[in-house]
């Protein structure tokens, strides 16, 4: 091939990474595997153990001297304007071409986990609230949304989303996951990377893996999983969402004394060899130094270095430190320049992919105006939120009328903005450092969108808590404004920030589960207050609540809903949308010992008699009310035979009895009866959500793959065991529901390691 072969479009995106991979030098090859952060050294708020690692980033005009495999947080570090950012960053791009012998582009890349981390752009509901919605097609449409933004920047990759299955509600990083159910994890999950790659972005699933397993809950800690259930609960999110991305990022954790980065029984006999995954895995921001200063199984920072490329990680964000070492490795023969190669061939592949390759290419955006916050971005953003609201319980005081005379909004949560926000959307992971700037979109409070949904109500406020242990709050003042209302608001939860900058965020691990702050002395006294009482708590993690909330008249969960947050609570409220979101996680009792997860065996999920701790939840995994009433009549035999290579198919009919249109969330479960290691009471396999007006029919298929009820086994193998188990459909984990008796007839079988087996469902309305 020539040496011009890479920019020929006739050939495959591989064929064209070979061609320019045999042109480079050692130098320049290992500069495609590094990036480089320009700003970060100026950027405020760093913390520890981020600051140091800053100081050490070569400035952008060095570290380009052979080329630049990725351009890091363009937008993300610092308020700017879109337009005038996608200048800036032509101008970064013109550098680096310019600096490489065969003009080769970086690769630019953001955070998207609550749209793009940008200045101006949309804040979406945080991925909690995603899973919350059960509606997968949804939340393809708003990565479709975020994808188009980061383009329409000049952005190639996107650091979204989280795959992590929730394993300890305490860890702060829980927001940002969506849900503690593996099944429910990779099918949302993996919607919206399709529509992250729909719209020509690079999609990265993080943190590769067990991240979300970590020892008390607290952040970068290690993990103590056996295998068995790490392949059981961990891996299969991302290895269905890989069937569509190109990306992978690795956890920060060690498991069982080895950490992520330098694993290469993961990030290579896994990952590679079983899934068959060809595209590009990056490092966590500066998970590889980790490696020598943390976890301490290095000398220093060249060694994991050469560690974390010989396990298999491809890319070392957010700066070159460690691999600017490689080529000393290579020298003294530590490394062999084969190692490097690999790597090298899939950045230039994902780069010829991205028509980064083409001749002709150009870093200039063609407008002067970028609209991030679009009417079409916040319709859905509305969207999602509206559909994450779960009603958790209601005497029958919701929806309210609007012809309350005095509604009082009560609690911390209910005058700012920032309280409905994730800790990495721009808001709050930036502009905490930049307070005289203001929001930059269009948002409102909870109680300013409540005041505008009840015109004609007096709407009084008072805080009478805080989110701090600080003794904030006018408690007498909050009841007595309570007393003298028709009904009281009270609006509790927490504050997503960033290294105890927050409640809730990276780095904000709780010790329990109790509201933060004097929260739950503000629900107890305005509950005894003899008003009746709406208890909103909006966080981004469950909370233990106290008993008085079983005096409350209704209950709403809402898990930081972005920009639009408030207006669809205020929606729900008064009845304009009929809340249908489900929970993705469990809410505990004060009581509940932690870790707790309603995937639990027979011996954990209740007590038993033999603990004075009740595990069971005040509300359960998949639960969440409506206005209106379902009726589900299952049209299968309640009893079939199954080969272990087969599928069958279970039919319910939903029907609105009500008198308002909703949704229903149908559920499919399975138990196993007497498996050969310990299974869950029951786990998720399949779900449908359905939206009827009043009188109107559908009906449920539920197609199952035996494979879609494998086990793993102690040996490690997923396999379809022979036996009996039931299938459940219910509207939530503690649904007794209608149960199908299904024989696994025949030997069983062991699945393929790249085998990726999903429970299909459709819906077919009835005239």
């Amino acid at each position: 091939m020539s040496a011009a072969t890479w920019t020929d479009r006739a050939l495959s995106p591989r064929e064209r990474a070979q061609a320019l991979l045999g042109e480079l030098t050692l130098a320049e090859k290992i500069a495609q595997l590094g990036s480089s952060w320009p700003g970060a050294e100026a950027a405020e708020g760093d913390v520890a153990p981020m600051q140091e690692a800053h100081l050490q980033a070569e400035p952008f005009a060095e570290a380009i001297a052979k080329g630049l495999g990725q351009i890091t947080r363009n937008y993300g570090t610092a308020p700017v304007e879109a337009a005038a950012g996608a200048r800036v960053l032509a101008q970064r791009q013109r550098a680096v071409v310019a600096a490489s012998r065969f003009g080769i582009p970086a690769v630019a890349h953001e955070e998207c986990l609550t749209g793009v981390t940008a200045w101006g752009c949309t804040v979406y509901p945080t991925p909690l609230a995603w899973g919350a919605t059960f509606d997968p097609a949804l939340i393809e449409r708003m990565g479709v949304r975020i994808g188009s933004d980061l383009r329409s920047l000049g952005v190639h990759q996107g650091l979204a989303p989280v795959l992590d299955v929730v394993r300890d509600y305490r860890w702060g990083r829980v927001e940002e996951t969506m849900g503690e159910d593996p099944h429910l994890v990779g099918t949302v999950g993996t919607a919206y990377v399709a529509g992250l790659e729909s719209a020509g972005v690079v999609a990265t699933l993080k943190h590769f893996a067990g991240y979300s397993a970590s020892q008390a809950a607290r952040n970068h800690a290690p993990v103590s999983m056996g295998p068995r259930e790490f392949r059981e609960v961990c891996l299969p999110p991302f290895q269905r969402a890989l069937t569509v991305a190109r990306s992978i990022m690795t956890a920060y954790i060690d498991r069982d004394g080895v950490p992520a980065t330098v694993d290469s029984a993961l990030l290579t006999d896994l990952l590679r060899d079983q899934w068959g995954f060809e595209g590009t895995v990056v490092s966590d921001y500066w998970a590889i130094p980790f490696v020598a200063t943390m976890h301490r199984v290095v000398a220093d920072a060249p060694a994991a270095g050469e560690r974390a490329i010989a396990a298999g990680c491809d890319v070392e964000l957010p700066h070159t430190s460690t691999f600017a070492g490689l080529a000393d490795a290579v020298a003294a023969g530590r490394l062999d320049e084969a190692t490097i190669d690999r790597s090298v061939l899939r950045v230039l592949t994902q780069k010829a992919e991205l028509g980064l390759l083409d001749e002709g290419w150009t870093p200039d955006v063609d407008v002067d105006v970028i609209d991030l916050d679009s009417a079409a971005n916040r319709a859905v953003a509305r969207r999602v939120a509206e559909e994450s609201i779960v009603l958790l319980d209601n005497d029958g005081l919701l929806p309210l009328g609007r012809d309350r005379s005095t509604i009082a909004v009560l609690g911390p949560v209910a005058t700012e903005v920032g309280f409905l926000f994730g800790c990495y959307s721009f808001p709050n992971h930036v502009l905490v450092h930049h307070p005289d700037l203001g929001l930059g979109i269009d948002g409102v409070s909870y109680l300013d969108a409540i005041a505008t949904a009840f015109p004609d109500a007096e709407v009084v406020s008072a805080t009478g808590a805080s989110i701090h242990d600080d003794g904030a709050g006018d408690l007498d003042a909050a009841v007595a404004l309570a007393r003298r209302a028709d009904v009281a608001i009270v609006m509790v939860g927490d504050r997503s920030g960033m290294f105890g900058l927050g409640t809730s965020g990276e780095g904000c691990d709780v010790a329990d589960l109790r509201l933060p702050g004097s929260q739950q002395e503000l629900i107890d006294a305005v509950v005894a207050s003899g008003t009746p009482t709406i208890v909103v708590v909006s966080s981004g993690r469950p909370y233990a609540l106290g008993d008085s909330i079983d005096q409350a008249s209704a209950v709403i969960q809402a898990f930081q809903p972005g920009q639009e947050g408030g207006r669809a609570l205020a929606a729900v409220l008064a009845g304009d949308v009929n809340p249908s979101g489900r929970l993705p996680v469990q809410v505990p009792r004060p009581s509940a010992p932690q870790p707790s997860t309603y995937l639990a065996p027979p011996l954990a999920r209740h007590s038993h008699g033999i603990s004075n701790l009740d595990p069971s939840p005040r509300y359960p995994f998949g639960h969440g009310g409506s206005y209106t009433t379902f009726v589900r009549e299952l049209l299968s035999p309640r009893s079939v035979v199954l080969d272990p290579e087969g599928s069958l198919t279970i039919e319910v009919e939903v029907r609105n009895t009500g008198a308002v249109g909703g949704a229903d969330v149908v559920q499919l479960y399975v138990s196993h009866e007497v498996p050969s290691v310990v299974q869950p009471v029951r786990r998720l396999v399949g779900f449908m959500r359905t939206e009827l007006e009043p009188g109107a029919a559908a009906v449920i298929a539920f197609t199952v793959p035996a494979g879609a009820l494998a086990i793993v086994g102690s040996d490690l193998r997923r396999v379809v065991e022979p036996g009996r188990l039931t299938l459940t459909v219910a509207s939530s984990a503690d649904d007794p529901g209608a149960v199908v008796e299904v024989d696994l007839d025949g030997p069983g079988r062991a699945l393929a390691p790249d085998e990726v087996p999903t429970v299909e469902a459709a819906e077919r309305r009835l005239s």
